[in-house]
């Protein structure tokens, strides 16, 4: 069976949720016998913006396609018949059975219907709200509030204050990057992304969120993108629904809410996510000591409100505090403004954020964590990290959003809080400080179930794969 999965980024370099979902299916559906290569993106301004080049990555062949966003149109953010194109090559190559998209982020929905003329079956895993929201699926309007019905209207408010496209001045010395190194081999990438981020920090040192940039756009911006959205809409519900054979949800939350919004409830299937059991299942928790420890893990951007329990512990008293350590881990490269000022409210108090750690990194973190926060700010659907702690036995904290519920019960020990409030917060962990045995009592029954191995979700998606080929499936 050869398997072509598609995903808008892909490891080492990018470690999230999506990524890791698309790197551990490909790697185990090969270790079973799939011939499995990958698609994604990368952006390169060293390199000649849309050009292929292939690499290796745990026995996986992983085609690239440099997209350095190089738009023109809005519409190019989502039917780019270049980026097609490319993809329709590496169709032409592999000639897969089956494609299975889990991004078409910075891609196209073209690919679906080229794949769909090449022959292939087409599985769709939503991991957020894509096909919904074109600023990134995240459901979060430019000044900061979730956007809990989206109308073109919001919308056309929201995407001018959007970065989707690179300025003509980066376009320029992007180009002029691309053309030395095809010409002289000399690779000024890094560089140049050192100089962006450099650049980034210093104009918005104190911008802590996008909230904090966003106006009020004019009347003709506003109908501008009212239009541009409506148009994106009505394609993704007729391309996209056309195309696909079987959509994949990892929550219930995330499949009945774009049910609603217009893929066929018939060919929606929840379908959890996998972990990595030997790697989280099998460490063995350190012992409690003096102090509760209290840790974050997850990106460092604002959505992910690393911030919150900041201002949580700034909320304890004194005596509190002594009795507390916190941790604050995670990748800082994407939002460097927010991560200098997240930087700068954790020295006021006495804390630190560090960077990321690699993945035996977070197990040992997990291992002697008394309770993980998760302070999302945003409809989160099925996060990684906390799969990873529930096979640890890692206590939980969680805001009140989303899927989130879904994998963290509550009862009077309080394992959840309303969504960004720091008081409420910081009385959960005042209770834990004061009487840590409370954590005893967090409700792992029927985490197993939440659990499936990735070798079990490998098995599913080849038995879900093979059904759609001999013609059973949807």
């Amino acid at each position: 069976m050869r398997v072509l999965l598609v995903s808008h980024r892909f490891p080492p370099t990018y470690t999230a949720g999506t990524e890791v979902y698309t790197e551990e299916l490909g790697v185990h559906l090969a270790a079973a016998g799939a011939e499995v290569r990958v698609f994604t993106v990368d952006k390169d301004v060293g390199r000649r913006d849309l050009t292929l080049r292939e690499r290796e990555h745990r026995g996986l062949r992983v085609h690239e396609l440099v997209q350095n966003l190089y738009y023109h149109h809005f519409r190019d953010t989502w039917d780019h018949p270049k980026v097609e194109e490319r993809f329709g090559a590496v169709l032409d190559a592999f000639r897969p059975e089956v494609v299975h998209v889990h991004h078409l982020l910075y891609l196209s929905v073209g690919c679906l219907e080229r794949a769909r003329r090449a022959g292939a079956r087409i599985v769709f895993t939503l991991h957020d709200f894509w096909l919904e929201c074109p600023r990134f699926g995240q459901l979060v309007h430019g000044d900061g509030s979730v956007c809990v019905d989206v109308t073109p209207e919001r919308c056309g408010t929201c995407l001018p204050s959007f970065g989707w496209r690179q300025s003509d001045a980066a376009r320029t010395v992007g180009k002029a990057l691309g053309a030395v190194h095809q010409l002289t081999g000399v690779d000024l990438s890094a560089l140049a992304r050192k100089a962006a981020n450099a650049r980034a920090t210093g104009a918005a040192a104190t911008q802590s969120s996008a909230a904090d940039a966003w106006e009020e756009p004019s009347a003709e911006d506003a109908h501008h993108y009212q239009v541009q959205v409506a148009t994106r809409t009505q394609a993704f519900r007729q391309r996209v629904t056309q195309s696909v054979d079987q959509f994949l949800s990892p929550s219930h939350f995330l499949a009945g809410r774009l049910v609603d919004w217009g893929v066929p409830g018939e060919r929606m299937r929840v379908l959890a996510s996998g972990v990595d059991r030997a790697r989280f299942g099998t460490l063995p928790r350190e012992p409690r000591d003096e102090r509760l420890r209290v840790r974050f893990l997850g990106t460092l951007v604002h959505l992910k409100g690393a911030h919150v329990l900041i201002d949580a512990f700034a909320q304890l008293p004194e005596d509190l505090r002594a009795r507390i350590e916190v941790a604050i881990d995670g990748p800082d490269t994407f939002q460097p403004a927010y991560v200098a000022e997240l930087r700068a409210r954790a020295a006021e108090v006495g804390l630190s954020v560090g960077g990321a750690l690699d993945r035996d990194g977070v197990a040992r973190a997990l291992a002697r964590t008394d309770v993980l926060v998760v302070p999302s700010l945003w409809f989160e659907n099925r996060p990684l990290i906390i799969l990873e702690a529930l096979a640890t036995r890692t206590p939980l904290l969680v805001s009140v959003f989303g899927g989130l519920i879904e994998l963290v019960e509550d009862d009077d020990a309080g394992w959840r809080f309303p969504m960004g409030d720091a008081g409420a917060l910081a009385g959960r962990l005042r209770r834990l400080i004061e009487d840590p045995l409370v954590l005893d009592a967090l409700p792992f029954a029927g985490a197993e179930e939440l659990l499936p191995t990735w070798e079990q979700v490998a098995a599913t998606h080849r038995e879900l794969y093979a059904a759609l080929l001999s013609g059973a499936g949807a």
